[in-house]
Order: C-alpha cells, then sequence, then structure tokens
C-alpha cells in the first residue's frame, strides 16, 4: 500500500489540476443505512491505522530522514532519568502513598458511622468518629500538600535533565547530516517533540505514578474491607484491559505518525517562506499553497486515527467506571441478605468504588499524556542515532600547511560534485576560489575545512586529515566562515567569548579593535555587558558579523575558510566590512570563496572551478594574461 502520510504530497498530487488530488480511499461514500454507516467507518478506521503503520515502519529508516528510536530505547532513557534520582523517587512513593492511606481512612470511618447508626453502642460514639474523620482529612491535607510539592519539584528536575540531554544531542550532530536532512523534521522535533516530552516528564509521569500508588492502595482497601464486595467491582475494572491494550499496541505508531506529517507541514512551510520572494516573481504562490493543503490534509486523517484509538478506549473506559457501583450495590444487597457483610461495610466498598473511578481515569489519561511523549521521545532520541561522520584520531597536525588530494566528494551516491581536484597552500598564503554558481566551490570549501569527509582523497592540514582531529582542535587549526552570521542571546561579552570562555576583557577589546567595531560597542547603552540577539539589542547585518569576526579572532585559527562571508550584506557596507577583515586575515592562511572578484585580485593565487574541477590556476596578472575562464569573467565583472 502507497505510504502517503511519510512522503511528500508532491509524490502523489496532479499538477495539471487547480486542486490537490486526495487519494479517494481515504475518504469514501458513507453508506445511508446505519449498518452501512458503521461498516464504512470502521473501513476509514483500517485504513488509517494502515497507513500509521506504513509510516511508523518507514519514519525509523534513517535513509528516508531522521530515525525514530523504539520503544526500549524510550525506556531505557526515562528509567535512567528516574534512576539518577532515587531519593526523590523514594520521598515521592512514600508521601503520596501516606496521602492515599490518609484519604482510604475516611470511607472506613464512615463505614463504622453507618454501623454505629444502625446498631447503637456497638463501636466508637459519633463524636469520637467525627473528630477522627476531621484528623485524617487534616492529616490528609497536610500530606497531599507535601507529596504534591515534591512530585513538582521532582518533575522539574526531571525536565531539567530531559532538556539538558536534547541539548546535548543535538550539538553533537554531523553538520553534514543536519544540512542533508530535512528541515522542518529536526525543526519540529526540537520545538514540538521538545515540548511534548517536556510535559509528559514533567506533568504525566510524577502524575503516573501518583495515581498508580492511589489505585494500589485502593485496591488493597477494598479487599480487606471485603473480599465479597471488592471481586465483582475489579472484575469489571479488568474487562477494560482488552481496549487498554490494543489502544497501547496501536497508539505509538498513530502518534509518531502525527509527529511525521507535522515534520512535512513545516517542511513546505518553510520552504515556501525562505523561497517567498522566487515564488512571487515567478507566479508560484497557488502551488504552494496547495502543496500546503495536501499537507493538512493528510495530517488531518492522521489526527482522525488517533482521536479514534481515544474514543474506543474511554467508550470502554466509561463503562468499567459506572458500572462497579451498581455491582456493588447488587452483590453488596445479595450478601447482606445472606448475613456475609454488613451495612458499614456496603457503604465503605460503594465509597471506595467511586473512589477508584478518579484516580484509575487520571491514571488512564496519565497513560495516554505519556503514550504521546513517548511518541515525541522516541522521535528526540532518533537524534542521537544518527551516525558519527568522524572519530577523533590521536595524531596532531605538524605544521600548519593545507593541502588537498585528489579530492572527490558527492552528496548523492554517484553523482560527484567534485572530480579530483589537488590543492596546496602555503602557509599565509591567500587563494581565491572563483567560478560560477553550483561549479563546486562551496563544496570544495568544507572538504577544506573539515566539515565533510571527501568520498576519495585527503584533506589535510600538518600532514593530518582534518576530519580525523579532535573538533576542539580542528577549529583552533582551520574555521569556516560562511555567509550566515549568528548573534546569540547573551552580553556582547558573551558572544566573543564563545570561542575562548576563559578570554579576559583585554583580548576581546583588542579582537574588536581589530575588526574596526570597538567605538560602536562601547557606544552601547552598556557597553560589553550590553545584552544583544533576538528581541534584545539589535545590531545591524554588518555589526554582527564583525562580532562573528571578532569571536574569530579570539579562536585564532592559523588558516581561514570564506565562504563569501561578505555576499549577503550589501555592497557598500559589505567593502567597510572587507576592509576591517585585514587584520584578522593578517599572517594567515586564507581560502576565500569569492563572488566580487575584487576579493580575487588582491588574492596571490586564483583557482577557477568549473563542474567540480580547477580549470585555471595562477595569480590574477596570470591568468588575465591566459585569456581563458578568468579573463572572461574579470571581463565581464569590470564591464
Amino acid at each position: 500500500m502507497t505510504d502517503l502520510l511519510a512522503t511528500s504530497p508532491d509524490t502523489w498530487r496532479d499538477r495539471s489540476r487547480e486542486e490537490p488530488v486526495v487519494p479517494p480511499e481515504l475518504f469514501p461514500p458513507i453508506g445511508a443505512g446505519p449498518r452501512e454507516r458503521w461498516r464504512t467507518l470502521w473501513e476509514r478506521h483500517d485504513l488509517r491505522r494502515q497507513r500509521a503503520e506504513d509510516t511508523y515502519d518507514a519514519s525509523r529508516n534513517p535513509v528516508r530522514g531522521w530515525p525514530v528510536s523504539g520503544n526500549r530505547a524510550v525506556l531505557h532513557f526515562f528509567r535512567d532519568l528516574v534512576r539518577r534520582r532515587r531519593g526523590v523517587v523514594v520521598a515521592v512513593l512514600v508521601l503520596n502513598g501516606l496521602a492515599a492511606a490518609a484519604g482510604l481512612v475516611v470511607p472506613r470511618l464512615l463505614g463504622e458511622l453507618v454501623n454505629g447508626t444502625v446498631e447503637p453502642g456497638s463501636g466508637p460514639g459519633l463524636d469520637t468518629l467525627a473528630l477522627l474523620v476531621v484528623g485524617v482529612v487534616i492529616t490528609q491535607a497536610g500530606l497531599t500538600f507535601l507529596a504534591q510539592r515534591t512530585s513538582t519539584l521532582f518533575g522539574q528536575d526531571l525536565l531539567s535533565g530531559a532538556r539538558e540531554y536534547v541539548v546535548r544531542v543535538i550539538l553533537r550532530l554531523p553538520l553534514g547530516a543536519v544540512e542533508s536532512a530535512s528541515t522542518g523534521d529536526l525543526v519540529t522535533r526540537v520545538t514540538r517533540d521538545v515540548g511534548t516530552m517536556s510535559r509528559s516528564v514533567q506533568y504525566a509521569l510524577p502524575m503516573m505514578v501518583i495515581s498508580l500508588v492511589t489505585v494500589v492502595l485502593s485496591i488493597g482497601a477494598m479487599l480487606l474491607n471485603s473480599v465479597v464486595l471488592a471481586v465483582p467491582a475489579l472484575l469489571v475494572f479488568a474487562t477494560c484491559s482488552w481496549a487498554v491494550r490494543g489502544y497501547l499496541r496501536r497508539a505509538p505508531k498513530g502518534y509518531i505518525t502525527e509527529g511525521a506529517t507535522y515534520s512535512r507541514i513545516n517542511t513546505t512551510l518553510t520552504e515556501t517562506v525562505e523561497g517567498a520572494r522566487t515564488l512571487e516573481s515567478l507566479g508560484l504562490s497557488g502551488l504552494r499553497v496547495r502543496a500546503g493543503n495536501g499537507d493538512i490534509e493528510v495530517s488531518a486523517q492522521a489526527e482522525r486515527y488517533g482521536m479514534t484509538l481515544r474514543n474506543i478506549l474511554f467508550l470502554a473506559l466509561n463503562f468499567a467506571f459506572q458500572a462497579p457501583r451498581v455491582i456493588t450495590l447488587v452483590v453488596g444487597a445479595y450478601a447482606y441478605s445472606q448475613g456475609w457483610v454488613d451495612l458499614g461495610q456496603i457503604t465503605t466498598a460503594v465509597l471506595y468504588s467511586e473512589a477508584l473511578a478518579e484516580p484509575l481515569d487520571r491514571l488512564i489519561g496519565e497513560v495516554d499524556r505519556l503514550q504521546v511523549g513517548a511518541a515525541s521521545t522516541s522521535r528526540l532520541l532518533g537524534i542521537a542515532e544518527v551516525p558519527a561522520d568522524r572519530k577523533a584520531g590521536e595524531k596532531l597536525p605538524d605544521g600548519a600547511d593545507l593541502e588537498g588530494a585528489d579530492l572527490r566528494f558527492a552528496y548523492r551516491p554517484g553523482h560527484d560534485v567534485l572530480h579530483g581536484i589537488d590543492l596546496s597552500l602555503r602557509q599565509g598564503e591567500r587563494l581565491a576560489v572563483v567560478g560560477p554558481s553550483g561549479s563546486g566551490k562551496s563544496t570544495l570549501g568544507r572538504l577544506l575545512s573539515g566539515i565533510n569527509r571527501p568520498r576519495t582523497g585527503r584533506a589535510t592540514v600538518g600532514g593530518v586529515d582534518l576530519v580525523d582531529l579532535p573538533l576542539e582542535v580542528l577549529r583552533t587549526e582551520v574555521a569556516l566562515v560562511t555567509q550566515e552570521h549568528h548573534v546569540f542571546i547573551g552580553s556582547v561579552r558573551d558572544n566573543i567569548v564563545l570561542a575562548r570562555e576563559n578570554s579576559g576583557d583585554g583580548a576581546v577589546r583588542e579582537a574588536l579593535r581589530a575588526v574596526g567595531s570597538l567605538d560602536w560597542v562601547e557606544r552601547l547603552p552598556r557597553g560589553l555587558d550590553t545584552v544583544i540577539g533576538s528581541g534584545r539589542h539589535a545590531l545591524t547585518p554588518a555589526q554582527a558579523q564583525q562580532v562573528a569576526l571578532a569571536r574569530l579572532i579570539i579562536a585564532d585559527p592559523h588558516t581561514l575558510v570564506l565562504d563569501e562571508a561578505t555576499s549577503l550584506i550589501d555592497p557598500r557596507t559589505a567593502r567597510t566590512l572587507e576592509g576591517s577583515m585585514n587584520s584578522l586575515l593578517e599572517g594567515r592562511t586564507v581560502v576565500a570563496i569569492a563572488h566580487r572578484l575584487h576579493t580575487a585580485h588582491d588574492a596571490d593565487r586564483i583557482a577557477v572551478v568549473i563542474d567540480g574541477r580547477v580549470v585555471e590556476l595562477g595569480s590574477h596578472h596570470e591568468l588575465v594574461d591566459l585569456d581563458g575562464e578568468y579573463a572572461a569573467l574579470w571581463r565581464a565583472w569590470t564591464s
């Protein structure tokens, strides 16, 4: 069966029509008669179940996108979180157990009160029982407060540990894997799935523990009160187990399917927003709107499947919660007529049945919330299953010479974008890489900065493969400066010392002075302590890039790979910024991927890359005299 939920709607949309083609089996006609109507509804449910199972199986294939962890990994994750907090767990169990036990004393006292009314003098007096009830209620209130407080602290601590784990996993992701996978899927996992997992860890897990303790103690109290009255009610509660088992078996697939459809929606939306200008200029807005509508239609089907599962579960639970009250009264009346129980026991049993329904209902609800959280957690843990793209060796560079030999690279198997490039850079040399868009310039820069491992050949610094160096060593040897510049929420100082956290204010000011930005930083409201970033003090694009360059000076790598570092800034600002970069470049080996040829003009050598090959290599004057590809580019640039 075609896996419609796991693939892009573009794979099943007929673009020759104005509206998206939704597979007709997702919307089968509903028959007129009740029997046909119910049969059609169940057919829809079975179809959605099959779609969910297909998507669940497909989502576990890393080749299709980010992987999804199995149930065992999720259980291990939660067990590890809880195991580190054994003392708090014991306190939560003890306090909630005492609070639940105190609550169970009241029905027993009320049963004694009934017996005392029916047979005066057979037990404690009414005044004594009333005082006992008041004392138990006050004790229960105090224990409940302590239990809730401890459970809240436990949940917050769990949440903190879970979030720290997610951050560590994300920061360890190979950059190549991040850029090659679906942006919408990763964004969905680190936003929606983190939020869902957080709510489950913070609230659902502690509440499930509390509810489970209450249910177990309630069942024990019912059996102590009267086995005759407890067993029938417990058997009725057990009748809902088939619905719970069926739900637990199918729900993970349904919720993972929902997450996959949200990822598709985010991917389509992100692509549409990022390419808004192109879409508007080409008149493709309507096409993208229809693509979004198609994604939402598929997501709605996944939502309906999950809703169907919950409705079936709640229908069975509603019967299981209501029936014990009636059964307890019927069995109690018969047992009373036979002299097996007294009225106090019947009263207590009815109250216990009533009291058991609430924690049992809450327990099932928290299990449902945990299922949602487990599905999100499995998607988050799947990120940790992305294989590392390198393994650090023990050798360190002997020198600062950067070399590339027989460099080949493919983003897709069998489609090389670089074809045997050889480059050797002397320490302190400036090499400009020019060529048309799509020729492989940025890919070459990624190999020379150690971002990706070449398919064949070697990219080395000081005789050691770049990708075999530990990242903390690699970034002190070679650093990549891209078109994008990031400002993190924090002070100017925090943004700059990110590269070396032990740097003092003197080093920070020297770095800012080197890139020509010390003056405007000192004019900020609080100087180096001014908080910048999203929602804080706004920086211009040039200022943000200067902060990034100052960060590089603090890192102090001997080789820089500049991948069109000023291409996203207007030409006048870029010219000023390129002037402030001279101090950064002084004495360093530089590979400058340039689209403004005046940058190439000042380089020691220029490499012209066409279709993944270096077709020309030499100085500006040598290549102009050669009258080849570079000369043609230079004439087009200066004309």
